[in-house]
Order: C-alpha cells, then sequence, then structure tokens
C-alpha cells in the first residue's frame, strides 16, 4: 500500500503557472502508473493526466493538453505537474492517485485508480 500526499496548490492569476507534487511513502512509487485529476465545485472528478511507472508513456486530458506537464522522480518517490498558461476553469481540487495494476497501458478513468491523496486546491483568478 502506498500513502501519498499532495501539495503545491495555491491562488494565481490567469496566465500564472503552479507546480503540484505528490509525495509518496509505504511502498516505491515504481510499482504505480501515477495519474492527476480533478474535481471542480459541483462537478464530477475528471482526468487531468497520467505517467507510466518508469515514465515512458504520458497522456493528457485535452483541456490541458500543451500547458501541463505531468513528470515523475521514482528515486525521490515523486510526481509532479507542472501547470502554465492557467485558467479560471483550472480552478479545482488537485488529487494524485496511484494504479497498481500489472497492465503497461495507463488509464484515464479513476476508478481504475486504487490510491489516492487528500487533494490540493488550485485557485485561479480572473
Amino acid at each position: 500500500q502506498v500513502q501519498l500526499v499532495e501539495s503545491g496548490g495555491g491562488l494565481v492569476q490567469a496566465g500564472g503557472s503552479l507546480r503540484l507534487s505528490c509525495a509518496a511513502s509505504g511502498r516505491t512509487l515504481s510499482s504505480y502508473h501515477m495519474g492527476w485529476f480533478r474535481q471542480a465545485p459541483g462537478k464530477e472528478r475528471e482526468f487531468v493526466a497520467v505517467i507510466s511507472r518508469y515514465g515512458g508513456s504520458t497522456s493528457y486530458a485535452d483541456s490541458v493538453k500543451g500547458r501541463f506537464t505531468i513528470s515523475r522522480d521514482n528515486a525521490k518517490n515523486t510526481v509532479s505537474l507542472q501547470m502554465n498558461s492557467l485558467k479560471p476553469e483550472d480552478t479545482a481540487d488537485y488529487y494524485c492517485a496511484a494504479d497498481k495494476s500489472v497492465s503497461g497501458q495507463v488509464s484515464v478513468v479513476a476508478r481504475r485508480y486504487d490510491y489516492w491523496g487528500q487533494g490540493t486546491q488550485v485557485t485561479v483568478s480572473s
């Protein structure tokens, strides 16, 4: 089992940047595909980005493609989400999640993920 803790959220103006981090403990991060999801008030949780166990494969939601970058450092047991050109519609709670599937394919579906962090809030003002 792995424990996940997100950090790096905050308030930023539109057009600005934030870098979210997810620190893992309890088990080595290379055992998991890692994803970022977000949930805005009154909306369902949605996929943002995912990275495979050793970083060879990534996938992004269309809404963030070209603006967000997911990366991981297995030696440090961390996953990051660099968010640039932020928009007010990016405002949400952001969660990192771990998928323990042995499949080589990453998933964009939240129910595929086994472990979740508590989330970090991102607010983008216009």
